[in-house]
């Protein structure tokens, strides 16, 4: 069995080129436009959402099939396209750029898989089955969903502010620290989860971070 490495892409700006204009191209670009980068796709025709997007510029659509050359200056590559050979083609050229390929018809001719996603605003869980099933990895995502709330949301959103606010405020690394370790400990989550929880004002923030600075 192959492990694959978790890894989080800064995608913002990057060229990826998506080959294919079907269901799974539409599934793979939408993803890709929600992290900001630079979509082309390559495909003699293109799902209604694919076309939507092509139209308000959302996306560069290259109106053709792929052909060898397509890949230059990409940052990653989908092969998503319906012909088996067409996904073998790209595939064999990504690797001779040493580019990024997920291959939609055969997991294997790439050398990365795309995980079920669940997020909570700041929270990306990721889940992979190597291969045993997509279907499965939904099923196991779709648990997740009930485990991880909503109020995960606005927890870390809550966790973020304050981490800031504790690095902006405190020079002493040892002094950060213990504000950090006890910032972690605080219960807001369950407050949030309970629906008691108090917006912190700059205020409370400030009295905080100034009545747990000692030992």
């Amino acid at each position: 069995m192959s492990y694959y490495m978790p890894v989080m892409l800064d995608l913002r700006g990057q060229k990826v080129i998506v080959i294919g204009g079907g269901a799974v191209a539409e599934r793979r670009v939408l993803a890709l436009l929600d992290a900001e980068a630079a979509v082309v796709v390559v495909s003699p025709s293109l799902s209604t959402a694919l076309s939507a997007l092509a139209e308000a510029g959302g996306l560069n659509w290259l109106n053709r099939s792929y052909a060898p050359g397509d890949l230059r200056g990409a940052f990653l590559v989908y092969a998503t396209s319906s012909d088996d050979e067409v996904n073998e083609q790209v595939a064999a050229e990504a690797r001779s750029l040493g580019l990024p390929v997920n291959v939609a018809s055969r997991a294997e001719a790439g050398n990365f898989i795309t995980p079920g996603v669940l997020r909570r605003g700041r929270l990306t869980v990721a889940v992979s089955t190597s291969g045993a099933g997509p279907s499965a990895a939904a099923r196991i995502t779709e648990q997740l969903s009930e485990v991880l709330g909503e109020e995960y949301e606005p927890y870390l959103d809550f966790l973020h502010q304050l981490r800031t606010e504790i690095k902006r405020r405190e020079p002493s690394a040892e002094v950060r620290g213990r504000l950090l370790r006890r910032l972690s400990r605080l219960d807001v989550l369950n407050e949030m989860r309970q629906g008691t929880f108090i917006e912190w004002t700059p205020q409370d923030v400030e009295a905080w971070i100034a009545g747990n600075r000692g030992d």
